[in-house]
């Protein structure tokens, strides 16, 4: 039988915002399912013992535990994939003045800032380092061809050289 800690025993949290948003990235693709419900509500009672005091990562956290839409997650799903057997995914971005390109990246992590979803990516188009919004993208597309690895931390925006 598993130990059971109550939430009277505990004097403090027990995770870092960090660590609450790590785990909340890998619920993203449970869809509704009565896990996902379930993993999302121990997620928020995470959130509310530690009281960000910051509003972008309150708000941040707060997205984390709503579902994905359908559409959205069965994207979310191709582009995990794509990033954990490193393949280039092709992307229908439709970019904020509502302009479509078809782009070939290769993902390197997903991410949540504020209210919106993120693929981080080497866009072979663009020849650099893009953040795309997970609303923004219209279709996403697996191929065949492999990906170059990328180290996640060179590319996030926190990370960059002074």
């Amino acid at each position: 039988m598993a130990n059971v800690v109550t939430s009277s025993s505990r004097t403090q949290p027990s995770l870092t915002p960090a660590e609450i948003a790590a785990l909340a990235l890998s619920l993203a693709h449970l869809g509704t399912g009565p896990q996902a419900t379930v993993a999302r509500r121990a997620i928020r009672h995470l959130i509310d013992e530690v009281h960000p005091a910051d509003a972008v990562i309150a708000d941040t956290l707060s997205t984390l535990t709503e579902p994905l839409d359908g559409t959205t997650a069965d994207r979310a799903r191709v582009i995990a994939a794509a990033i954990t057997d490193r393949m280039v995914v092709r992307l229908h971005y439709r970019d904020a003045g509502a302009r479509t390109t078809v782009r070939e990246v290769e993902p390197v992590t997903c991410l949540v800032h504020g209210d919106h979803w993120y693929l981080v990516a080497w866009c072979r188009l663009r020849s650099g380092v893009r953040a795309f919004r997970f609303d923004r993208i219209a279709a996403v597309e697996s191929t065949t061809v492999p990906a170059s690895p990328h180290r996640a931390d060179h590319y996030l925006p926190w990370q960059r050289a002074a």
